[in-house]
């Protein structure tokens, strides 16, 4: 049997087209990838050009720390079972429950809401509905003393920010487990419950723990709301390391705190990786069974999952309403007079920061999403030296917790000889690179399913690459061209983990500015601006969605005959 020849850089000299596009992004990988990472371990573990572990150890040896350290894991532990037990019921709900359409695309509007407004709205909503003048605490209840800091209600807040991730993970998964497996159980005498347990639940084993990873990770990087809620009261790493570098301008316990995320980050990984790797998952599809999914739960149990769902959904819509209020009144919990003045206030003196979050925005896009059909197409259909190596490299920004990417950032990109610090540069570079490879997955596993035979097509009509790419293939890899744009104009929208050590007094962002409102407690605007981010969010990502729907109706698939024909 022949080898299969290894790929060289002989074999895509001729390609001029390809030759350009894999060295420019390998280019942009060194820069914004590798090099800060390089200089953030740099500056954590060498000191006067000699390697050492003394920060790490200083840092473990000092009691608030490791406090921070131990409270970051609880606090990760908890969100990831919570949200992944949540978003288990949501996604149980939408596929066994026999919903409507009309009645799973309000829960999905329910679900979604957060993940489309920044990451701390259901902080500021917490302190209005349960802080010293909040709507239930003190209106409601009477209640004289509560506090709306603390572990639980940052464990809440992230819970409710953070767990549509696992309802988004948990859903196709339990969408996809074949009917017949069921049927088969129930065909030999086994009840709904004991189907339910011994059958549905181990095969959701994996998506439980993707999404236990996704969560834990996702509270891990979380340094809002935790600033927000948890205070001194329950002090974690991030916020640890953002102090240390925004107040103590110690960039090197700043660079270790934040290295040690990586630590509970990647031993939940392996842990995962061991715990699913045990078993296999594979279900063997084959003649739908006639029962229906919503046969396998019982009537009342379906009523069950559907209030527990509907009383989730109505305290997300309760929060965000509660946003649109106290944007609307003179002093929530205080003075109900109507009043416009806090979107007077954000459209005069936070005007610079709308402006400015709007521009970085609009630039990263369009990047964003080029970058993420590129470098996934690359991928996907060249043969290269590297081309495992890129996609790797291409996602340790979206691996690392923001708070990480932001440091590393910040060190390298400082001073000299690369001096980026205080310009929208850095900010794009930083959304292009940290959230692109969402459309680069999109785009590998769209691929998939294309045919190469009509990109051969082209190249034996004497079509370069790039001429083949440009008409043909990305046509036919559109909709994850436009969830490349939607994903890096949400983040860009509504991140903050890892920009905010990249704002300066000439370009700043939305969220930091939220951020500085709650701090100051200045509750109206921060109320305000939230809302203009998920109404500027909502209709960017409509006119996308309109926009794809409408280069569907001509499918991509004729255009690209078309072009082949002619």
């Amino acid at each position: 049997m022949a080898r299969a020849r290894s790929p060289s850089w002989r074999g895509i000299a001729g390609d001029p087209a390809l030759l350009g596009a894999v060295a420019a992004i390998w280019c942009l990988l060194l820069l914004f990838v590798l090099f800060p990472l390089a200089h953030l371990l740099e500056r954590a573990f060498v000191d006067e050009g000699r390697p050492t572990l003394a920060p790490l150890l200083d840092s473990l040896a000092d009691p608030g720390h490791r406090a921070a350290f131990v409270n970051s894991l609880i606090l990760a532990a908890s969100v990831g079972v919570l949200g992944t037990a949540v978003g288990f019921l949501f996604a149980l709900a939408a596929v066994r429950a026999g919903l409507g359409r009309r009645w799973l695309t309000v829960l999905d509007a329910a679900v979604l809401l957060p993940l489309v407004s920044p990451p701390f709205t259901t902080s500021i909503s917490i302190i209005f509905s349960f802080g010293p003048r909040g709507l239930i605490s003190h209106h409601l209840l009477g209640l004289t003393g509560v506090s709306a800091y603390g572990f639980w209600s940052t464990a809440i807040a992230e819970t409710l920010t953070y767990f549509p991730i696992a309802y988004l993970t948990l859903r196709p998964i339990l969408a996809a487990i074949d009917p017949n497996l069921e049927e088969m159980a129930f065909s030999l005498g086994g009840s709904r419950w004991r189907t339910f347990r011994t059958v549905t639940l181990p095969l959701c084993v994996p998506g439980f723990a993707n999404a236990f990873l996704l969560l834990f990770a996702a509270s891990l990087a979380d340094f809002a709301t935790p600033l927000i809620l948890a205070g001194n009261a329950f002090p974690v790493l991030p916020t640890q390391a953002y102090l240390q570098i925004t107040g103590l301008f110690d960039f090197k316990g700043g660079a270790v705190l934040s290295l040690l995320l990586l630590v509970p980050a990647v031993m939940v990984f392996l842990l995962q990786r061991h715990w699913v790797g045990r078993r296999t998952y594979v279900t063997v599809t084959g003649k739908v069974g006639q029962r229906s999914r919503s046969q396998a739960i019982a009537p009342w149990m379906q009523v069950v999952l559907v209030a527990a769902c509907v009383a989730v959904a109505t305290i997300i819509v309760y929060f965000y309403a509660l946003l649109l209020v106290a944007s609307l009144v003179a002093a929530f919990g205080a003075d109900y007079s109507f009043t416009w003045r806090h979107y007077a206030v954000i459209f005069t003196e936070g005007l610079p920061a709308i402006r400015d979050t709007l521009i970085i925005a609009a630039l990263g896009m369009p990047l964003g999403g080029l970058y993420g059909v590129l470098v996934g197409y690359l991928i996907a259909r060249r043969d290269f030296p590297g081309r495992r190596a890129m996609e790797l490299v291409a996602m340790i920004n979206y691996a690392l917790p923001g708070t990480i990417v932001g440091i590393a950032y910040l060190i390298a990109f400082n001073d000299p000889p690369i001096a980026l610090t205080g310009g929208a540069l850095l900010i794009v570079a930083c959304y292009v690179f940290r959230y692109s490879p969402t459309g680069i997955r999109a785009t590998v596993a769209l691929l998939q399913q294309i045919d190469r035979s009509i990109e051969e097509a082209s190249a034996s009509l004497g079509a370069a690459s790039g001429e083949t790419f440009r008409r043909v293939t990305l046509p036919l890899i559109a909709p994850a061209f436009f969830a490349g744009l939607g994903v890096v104009f949400i983040r860009s929208m509504t991140a903050i983990s890892a920009t905010i050590f990249l704002v300066s007094i000439s370009w700043t962002l939305i969220t930091v500015r939220i951020l500085e409102n709650m701090t100051e407690m200045a509750l109206g605007p921060a109320a305000a601006f939230s809302v203009f981010v998920i109404v500027v969010v909502f209709v960017v990502v409509a006119g996308l969605s309109a926009v794809l729907a409408r280069l569907r109706t001509p499918t991509a698939g004729a255009a690209a005959r078309s072009f082949l024909g002619g």
